[in-house]
């Protein structure tokens, strides 16, 4: 069996190889495959179709070469574009015929430099980067029609000429020589011309009144036929036909070309301007195939009239039948070859079946043989499985029993640590809290000590949580509530942070109010997680985005946490959600809980917990909760929902992974320094001074010129600005003037530290713009007073300007303060935008051509409240005005204030008057009789 198998083998290789060396021979018979692509723009489609039939009569000698056309109609542009998808595709040589020569002249470098023969057809570009030109000398060809015309008129008569598109090479050259020709013959006069774009149309619109205006011509000129056939037209309207001949160029054949124009009687004469698509064929694979060609390939020229028009008739339709046999005999000798290719294919398809049928046969007796040896080894490694496999149930029961016990010892662990952490936070809250005086540096150390007794505090608590996960001892106790606010008081919480790290956070929900039943306490615990990693992983100058969509069809609601951060490795992302385990990231370690927690609690809300991550794209994480709950796990009884508690008497289950040290202080110690203050000064002792004094009362950033100073106070609109007037590029007066001339930070109190203590330079200080003027040496307590008290003037402005806002108008009246005119733009595009149910915190912001996070600075600083409340502050303040119009109901009231249904309208206009519109009608209208 063996010995026929080979037999079998050895006669089908045999077969392989005669079709094979067969198969070679015929490749090696065969030219090398050739692209060429023709990027065609000219005008007219005779032009066009004389210009393709010519390329396609060459080509048909050559089968090896592919052709790629296509035609821009006449469009610049739009040949640039197919001149750049001609680069991309890798074509071996690109053919151009251009409309205007300027707009394609740098993408014709282009390929050229990257080494494409480019064949410049029919008209020039405005560059000698190209390997070839082909195309008719259109300066010969106008220099010929002054000289036919001379002859024509005996010397003497007016012309008319109608000229090719504007800055279009051949219309150029054409009148160039017209001109020369009719130099030497004085009693030739060119009285007019017409500037047409090749297209007949155009000639029939202007010529009529030039023939009025010149009733004397004899002859019009036409740079083409097609422009010909329209002075004709013009001519025999009015009554000119017999006395005005007609000139044209192209001499096309065919019913519709200007031979057969000639022949009719329509023009006088035209002349030959070959299309030059054989040429240009010709000169293509002279360059390809390396023989030697011409740059400059100019094509004759001849006047075709009464004369020779027969001749040339009958020319140009014999060439046209010895094209079509030239193309029925190409198409037998495709069909040849498409025989010879599919016998061989079929050959081949034999010769491998025999092949496969050998091989397979060999395959089957080892097979045989092989079965049996494996046979008997299956059936001793039966026996070791058995006996390993009751060894693995006596090592998982053990290890079992040992996991259980470790986990024990974790959580009482984790108990006993909370008394001692407890006796730490204690007496460090009383001193720190007790008026007690310590200097900066046991003050400092005392709240490291409380900082990290609170991180401490939380990883203890994270811990329990675990452990309550994994025995089943974590409720759930869902109520309903609004699930937009909740996940916004939780993205608020981060706002201070994010500021200070130069992150933008975008709050994106799809309805106002999306409510369903939640634990507050679990989804607390995994909103505040996410966000908190996002923030962490989110560089400076980066965006987390939170957008929340409901999905009815699903039944669910999808909350999405997006970060423009570092993403997660590859190799990370399979264990993300195991607890206790740290990524590859350096810096991120941490203690690996946060996430495995958040995916605990999700699935114990009945929810799911997903991302996806690209590396250098930053991740996205999805928490999909159902609209509805299962009796089990809502809370007995009706309950409101609870707001946030503070981290001191209930803790947030925050990973330590997931947010800087700052962030961490505030959320453990309840401190409410919001107050933003900048320091500008370029003397590092002192810069560092002032901050020492200032942090233990505000958050505090530094800048060391006016530049950056000034690039802060726009990115962050602090609240105060402490600023030193002598500084290098930048001084501080600039600082002031600028400042107060931007209105998104022109509310923001100034103080101007300097050495300059003269009365004019005080003045000159305060005229600048600036709140308060201290001189040095100062007193730090005195600076810090004057701090507040400046603060609180700010917050008397604002309960001025919410005033002005609170009145029935509520636009703010124009004045001269800057933050006035800032109220009023923005009340205007309010007010023009209060119809659009969908307009946004981002749209307000785009109009006023600054970010959301500014505007959101500025209205805030201005008035203490959200860019979102002021816009329901304008339209319920012009619902008041629309609800004293009885004409309108108050459904049409609701709509027209952009509010989506009449019930969320009447909700809102009751939870800020007290009232529902209704009744706020029936009080200020009087009922009529």
């Amino acid at each position: 069996m063996l010995r026929s198998a080979r037999q079998i083998i050895g006669v089908v290789l045999c077969i392989c190889l005669l079709l094979g060396t067969g198969r070679s021979a015929v490749q090696a018979a065969q030219p090398p495959r050739y692209t060429i692509g023709f990027s065609q723009c000219t005008t007219g489609d005779a032009w066009r179709q004389a210009m393709l039939a010519g390329m396609r009569k060459e080509l048909s000698f050559y089968p090896n070469v592919t052709f790629r056309l296509k035609d821009a109609r006449d469009n610049s542009n739009r040949q640039q574009q197919q001149i750049q998808e001609f680069l991309k595709e890798g074509i071996d040589l690109l053919i151009v015929s251009a409309n205007e020569a300027e707009p394609v002249t740098p993408v014709v470098e282009e390929a050229f430099n990257r080494g494409i023969p480019v064949v410049i057809l029919d008209r020039r570009i405005a560059s000698k980067l190209y390997t070839a030109y082909v195309g008719g000398n259109n300066l010969a060809i106008g220099q010929a029609a002054g000289r036919y015309i001379r002859s024509l008129l005996a010397g003497r008569g007016n012309i008319v000429e109608i000229q090719g598109l504007a800055g279009a090479s051949p219309a150029v050259d054409r009148h160039r020589g017209l001109v020369s020709a009719l130099a030497a013959y004085p009693g030739l006069r060119l009285v007019a011309q017409v500037q047409g774009d090749w297209k007949r149309p155009s000639v029939i619109a202007s010529l009529p009144a030039v023939l009025r205006a010149h009733p004397e011509v004899n002859v019009i000129f036409a740079h083409n036929d097609r422009m010909a056939l329209g002075a004709y037209q013009v001519c025999k309207q009015l009554g000119l036909e017999h006395r005005i001949r007609v000139v044209g160029v192209d001499g096309l054949s065919g019913p519709q070309g200007g031979i057969q124009f000639v022949q009719d009687g329509v023009l006088t004469a035209t002349l030959l301007y070959p299309p030059g698509g054989e040429e240009a064929i010709r000169t293509a694979m002279n360059i390809l195939e390396h023989r030697p060609y011409a740059k400059e390939n100019i094509l004759g020229t001849m006047v075709i009239d009464s004369t020779n028009v027969l001749t040339m008739k009958m020319q140009t339709e014999q060439l046209a039948s010895q094209q079509q046999d030239i193309q029925r005999q190409q198409r037998l000798l495709q069909q040849q070859r498409d025989t010879y290719a599919s016998q061989q294919t079929v050959l081949y398809v034999l010769a491998g079946a025999l092949l496969v049928a050998a091989a397979l046969g060999l395959l089957v007796w080892r097979a045989l043989r092989a079965n049996r040896r494996i046979t008997r080894v299956l059936a001793g490694q039966n026996n070791e499985i058995r006996s390993q496999r009751n060894q693995i149930q006596e090592f998982a029961e053990r290890a079992k029993v040992e996991t259980e016990a470790k986990l024990r010892f974790f959580t009482n662990f984790s108990h006993e640590l909370r008394t001692p952490l407890t006796l730490i936070l204690g007496p460090v809250e009383e001193m720190l809290t007790s008026g007690t005086h310590f200097d900066a540096a046991h003050r400092q150390d005392l709240g490291l000590v409380r900082r990290n007794a609170q991180r401490l505090l939380r990883l203890v608590n994270q811990l329990m949580d675990f452990r309550k996960i994994d025995v089943g001892k974590m409720p759930v106790h869902a109520t309903e509530g609004n699930l937009v606010a909740f996940v916004r008081e939780i993205l608020d919480s981060f706002e201070k942070s994010a500021r200070q790290k130069g992150v933008t956070l975008c709050f994106l929900p799809a309805e106002p109010l999306i409510s369903l039943p939640f634990d507050v306490n679990i989804l607390d615990k995994v909103f505040f997680n996410l966000l908190a990693n996002a923030l962490k992983f989110t560089p400076e100058h980066g965006q987390v985005t939170v957008s929340i969509q409901p999905l009815p069809a699903e039944r669910t609601v999808r909350v999405r946490v997006e970060d423009t951060g570092r993403g997660i490795n590859e190799q990370d992302q399979a264990h993300i959600f195991e607890w206790f385990y740290q990524g590859q990231h350096p810096g991120a370690q941490g203690s690996g809980m946060g996430l495995a927690l958040a995916l605990g609690l999700t699935r114990l809300h009945l929810g799911q917990l997903t991302f996806t991550s690209r590396v250098g794209q930053g991740s996205t994480f999805v928490v999909t909760l159902p609209l509805t709950l299962p009796a089990a796990l809502l809370a007995p009884g009706k309950a409101n929902m609870p707001s946030l508690t503070p981290l001191a008497e209930e803790p947030l289950a925050a990973t330590p992974t997931a947010t800087d040290e700052a962030l961490e202080a505030r959320f453990a110690t309840g401190e409410g320094r919001d107050a933003l203050v900048l320091l500008i000064e370029d003397n590092e002792d002192v810069n560092a001074f002032l901050a020492q004094k200032l942090r233990p009362h505000f958050q505090v950033r530094t800048a060391t010129d006016g530049a950056a100073g000034l690039r802060l106070a726009a990115e962050l609109i602090p609240d105060l600005i402490v600023s030193d007037v002598m500084m290098p590029e930048v001084n501080g007066l600039e600082v002031v003037a600028q400042l107060k001339g931007d209105w998104r930070t022109s509310h923001i109190p100034v103080v101007l530290l300097t050495a300059q203590g003269a009365p004019e330079q005080q003045v000159e200080g305060v005229q600048a713009g600036a709140d308060l003027y201290l001189t040095k040496p100062f007193n730090p307590t005195f600076l810090l007073e004057s701090l507040r008290t400046l603060l609180s003037n700010r917050e008397r402005q604002r309960e001025h300007f919410r005033r002005e806002l609170s009145v029935d108008t509520a636009t703010v009246a124009p004045a001269q303060r800057v933050d006035q005119k800032f109220l009023a733009t923005l009340s205007a595009i309010v007010e023009a935008n209060l119809d659009r149910a969908d307009l946004s915190v981002e749209d307000v912001a785009r109009s006023l051509g600054i970010s959301r996070v500014q505007l959101y600075r500025k209205v805030k600083a201005v008035l203490g409240t959200s860019p979102t409340d002021f816009v329901q502050s304008v339209r319920l303040t012009k619902a008041r005005q629309l609800l004293l119009d009885d004409s309108l109901t108050i459904a049409e009231v609701a709509y027209q204030l952009g509010f989506n249904s009449p019930s969320y309208f009447s909700t809102s206009f009751k939870g800020r008057y007290q009232i529902s519109p209704s009744e706020y009608r029936a009080l200020h209208i009087a009922p009529v009789g």
